[in-house]
């Protein structure tokens, strides 16, 4: 077990010191930009596995609470200031006003079933969507409203370390939280919620814990998001960002935490390839075809997602190892008694 944990704790350290390097040695603008943004979908479909790999809640309205998160930070720099100290301060108020919401919508929809659940979250969604679309005084509507970021962001290598560092904290917070009792209780609930149920658990207590903390993650996401396009409209609230949380999810590995933030590498990046392919070869114009090709064939191949498969290859192996040193010692005995 100490092992496992020195290998765990080795290899986190190592990917970060990678990635603390890497601007360094690479200062292209474009890996700067694309890290960045793979760095806060990483945040968004961790948030996501929450839900989906721990409490095994499926849900079709996350992309609500990442865009409270994007608006809230959008709006109070544009209309307050651009500082340092009111960008901290509109993540959290963000962040709060995400809980807050996650926690009322959770009591309203967590005593639903499977796709029950999952249809009321969309609607839940499609009306903060509404929201934001008729909003104009404050959302501009569909037509958004670009904002100045704080002056230290001027700069897209210290937000490039800035979201890095909220990235490290959010995974280590994430990776106690799941790691906890309460976490422990969350992927029971997952397994058999009614079991559960009869060992004394109040399992609606333990999804609406599992539904704010992924609310409040999301939100500051979505922040970040804002802030990195210095530009928002209502496209943070469509279900598409729901979508790419559960495929990076999915792609990476459920219930993982490492899953999820790979799966946001793995999709980040074929979708920057693939644009910047069309540029040059026309077949790829419709690129989003290929990049739906991409996703069917990642769900054939890697049903557990990436890190699902290798840790179940890991695992064969181990038992492939096992069952030869048990051979070997039978063949021994064998041989001593003969």
């Amino acid at each position: 077990m100490k092992n496992k944990l020195s290998l765990k704790c080795v290899g986190f350290f190592l990917m970060l010191a990678i990635l603390v390097l890497l601007p360094f040695v690479n200062d292209s603008r474009t890996l700067i930009i694309l890290l960045t943004q793979i760095f806060i979908f990483g945040i968004l479909a961790m948030s996501y596995d929450i839900l989906l790999g721990y409490t095994g809640i499926v849900s079709f309205g996350h992309a609500m609470f990442f865009g409270i998160g994007a608006y809230t930070t959008a709006v109070m720099l544009k209309q307050m200031d651009t500082t340092l100290s009111i960008f901290l301060l509109s993540i959290v108020v963000g962040m709060l006003l995400a809980g807050f919401i996650s926690f009322l919508v959770g009591l309203l929809t967590l005593r639903l079933k499977s796709h029950f659940f999952a249809m009321l979250t969309l609607a839940f969604s499609g009306l903060f969507l509404v929201v934001a679309e008729k909003w104009r005084s404050v959302t501009y509507g569909n037509d958004g409203f670009t904002f100045r970021a704080p002056e230290l962001f001027r700069d897209r290598m210290t937000f490039y370390f800035f979201v890095l560092a909220c990235l490290v904290v959010i995974f280590i917070a994430l990776y106690r939280f799941v790691n906890s009792p309460t976490g422990r209780i969350l992927i029971a609930v997952r397994e058999n919620e009614q079991r559960t149920k009869s060992l004394g658990y109040n399992t609606l207590h333990y999804k609406v814990i599992a539904s704010v903390v992924a609310g409040t993650v999301a939100s500051l996401a979505g922040s970040l998001y804002a802030v990195s396009l210095r530009f928002v409209n209502t496209s943070v609230m469509t279900m598409d960002i729901t979508l790419d949380a559960l495929l990076m999810t999915i792609i990476g590995g459920v219930g993982t935490l490492v899953g999820p933030l790979l799966g946001a590498g793995v999709i980040e990046y074929a979708q920057h390839a693939l644009s910047g392919l069309a540029r040059d070869y026309p077949i790829f114009e419709r690129w989003i075809i290929f990049f739906g090709i991409l996703y069917i064939l990642a769900v054939i191949f890697f049903p557990k997602g990436i890190i699902g498969s290798l840790r179940m290859l890991y695992w064969k192996w181990r038992l492939k190892i096992k069952e030869r040193k048990t051979t070997g010692a039978l063949s021994q005995e064998k041989e001593r008694f003969e």
